[in-house]
């Protein structure tokens, strides 16, 4: 098997602090940069599961780069540089405790809430009489809260702006920037064959001014459908063919899984990992229109700290 990072525990020049999250390692550097590095680590219900995917923080990391870059006359971001395939290094915000998912279709979750009876998520309405994948009117915006450990809790925007979470002010404007982030991550979408089904972003706040941050318009915080077929299977009640890592969340629930307490995590074996490291690719290729070209995973650990020192010493930071 191909080498998968699953663990950093780097010391950089004038570091402040080091925060592991289920797939990112983020070092604080002087409050003035942040260096993020996408592990290989993957995460499910919540669950950060036993084994890395191999080329996964590469995905991640190049995707999110491309959007970042894509999207920056929109919304200002968070992102300087990425200095190495698997390490965006922007500048230091202070992240709102809510992330922004915002939903073209029903599905994932949101449909296992309506086929219990839901007809409001996070204090949206949803229409009645809904199937499964079906496209929503117009994209609605059904917040959590940001949990560093455990799972995230719906929220809604009425409850994030009494409890002091986001200022009423802040708030509709990373809604609107939601919005319109959507729309250029289905339109850039579409180019390619795929639908933008649903996906979350998170802001940060500096010098007064808001910044997008973290990832964008990945397999980890998206979920895609190919349109080519959409129509015939909706319409037949058939499956739709994906690409995000809702295919690893059916595996574990058809395991037994769903991240309650009591229960373990499936063996994952080597060709479950080389599967899953294939379609992280495979939606690389597809979003990107481009081949994606694997990096020397051969102690990748070295590698970064080598790519990050040289970065931080042009930088001017000792």
């Amino acid at each position: 098997m191909t080498e998968a990072l699953t663990h950093t525990d780097f010391q950089f020049p004038t570091q402040k602090s080091l925060y592991h999250g289920k797939v990112r390692d983020v070092y604080n550097i002087d409050d003035q940069y942040l260096i993020m590095v996408a592990t290989d680590r993957i995460s499910a219900f919540d669950v950060v599961l036993p084994r890395g995917i191999p080329y996964k923080g590469q995905v991640l990391n190049q995707i999110a780069s491309k959007f970042l870059d894509a999207t920056a006359d929109i919304v200002p971001n968070w992102k300087i540089a990425t200095p190495d395939p698997m390490v965006t290094v922007g500048r230091y915000c202070e992240a709102f405790p809510v992330e922004m998912i915002i939903r073209g279709y029903l599905t994932g979750s949101s449909w296992r809430s309506y086929k219990k009876g839901a007809r409001e998520i996070c204090g949206v309405a949803v229409p009645h009489n809904m199937k499964e994948h079906q496209r929503f009117p117009k994209p609605i915006i059904t917040p959590t809260t940001k949990a560093d450990e455990g799972h995230d809790e719906d929220i809604s925007k009425e409850e994030i702006i009494r409890q002091g979470l986001v200022s009423e002010e802040d708030y509709v404007q990373i809604e609107n920037y939601t919005r319109l982030l959507f729309e250029r991550g289905s339109q850039m979408a579409a180019e390619k064959g795929l639908i933008l089904v649903d996906t979350k972003y998170e802001f940060g706040k500096t010098d007064g001014k808001i910044y997008l941050i973290d990832e964008i318009h990945t397999p980890d915080s998206s979920r895609y459908f190919y349109a080519d077929g959409y129509e015939e299977n909706f319409k037949k009640g058939l499956p739709q063919r994906q690409l995000s890592k809702e295919f690893v969340r059916e595996w574990l629930m058809a395991n037994g899984f769903q991240g309650q307490t009591g229960q373990t995590v499936p063996e994952m074996t080597d060709n479950f990992v080389e599967s899953v490291s294939e379609r992280y690719i495979e939606l690389y290729e597809q979003i990107t229109g481009e081949i994606f070209r694997r990096a020397d995973t051969q102690n990748i650990p070295v590698r970064i700290e080598k790519n990050m020192l040289e970065f931080l010493k042009s930088a001017g930071v000792k």
